[in-house]
């Protein structure tokens, strides 16, 4: 009687937990092409934002000597590969 019990459990029950969670994987909620686009938006005018903000800082530490940039990140090449690597993606899937 055990035997009968593991062979179904093996052919029965296991596949059935595997597909089970297969499926609710696969319909998981995922990311819709306006959430794409909004992301990518987002993105690009971070992007911008950034770029015044430098420009901000330049021009008032031109004028002003005793200006130190206060914000915490400037532009840092470890941050610069990263965006890159987002540009590239983003370039990639609009492709």
């Amino acid at each position: 009687m055990e035997g009968v019990l593991a062979i179904i459990c093996i052919f029965v029950v296991l596949p059935g937990l595997v597909f089970h969670y297969v499926t609710k994987w696969k319909t998981a909620p995922t990311l819709t092409e306006g959430d794409e686009a909004m992301l990518e938006e987002l993105y690009k005018l971070a992007r911008r934002l950034d770029e015044r903000m430098d420009t901000v800082e330049r021009l008032v530490s031109a004028d002003h000597e005793e200006f130190s940039k206060p914000r915490l990140i400037a532009d840092q090449e470890a941050d610069n590969v990263k965006l890159a690597e987002l540009e590239r993606m983003i370039k990639e899937r609009n492709a």
